[in-house]
């Protein structure tokens, strides 16, 4: 019996590694001719827009950090940041498919987090789904599941990817 579920599991793990294996590469989205110029984040509503001269021109829903009321604090706290931040750069190869840098900590923050005696955290970052679950989807959006970043579906955030520049202002609202 023992020998039997080893073999299972081993089987279903090698399945998994071949599944992994066979997905075609990452194709990085080209940007877009009409890009968004800034980026609104309403926490409590889950929204996410991308922003024209000052037109909505896509909303999207999101997921947050796991712990999402109130202003991050510090590392570790699960919170999503409130307040004015940038698009600081970009990663097509993190643990999670594509994801956008938030300028989080910036120096008001910092300096919060100096009179604290903590550390602000960072690494806050608008993003897909896990790398390891990528047929997760829609599903995503059940429970607020990150340690402080802004969750979207692989396919909104390739999406999002092409029409958010670097340095676009990303404006996070409780």
């Amino acid at each position: 019996m023992r020998r039997r579920s080893l073999y299972i599991i081993l089987t279903l793990l090698f399945g998994i590694f071949l599944y992994l294996m066979t997905m075609p590469p990452k194709q990085l989205p080209s940007p877009s001719p009409m890009p968004a110029d800034s980026i609104l984040v309403e926490k409590a509503a889950r929204k996410l827009h991308l922003l024209r001269n000052g037109h909505i021109i896509k909303s999207y829903d999101i997921s947050l950090g796991f712990s999402p009321v109130g202003h991050k604090q510090k590392e570790g706290d699960g919170k999503t940041p409130e307040g004015s931040y940038i698009i600081s750069g970009r990663n097509p190869h993190s643990a999670y498919y594509l994801s956008l840098r938030i300028s989080y900590p910036n120096a008001r923050d910092r300096e919060n987090a100096r009179k604290r005696k903590v550390s602000p955290g960072g690494d806050i970052m608008i993003h897909g789904l896990p790398n390891r679950l990528p047929l997760l989807g829609k599903s995503h959006l059940l429970k607020d599941w990150t340690a402080g970043c802004i969750a979207v579906t692989n396919e909104e955030i390739a999406e999002i990817w092409s029409l958010v520049p670097d340095n676009t202002p990303i404006e996070i609202k409780p």
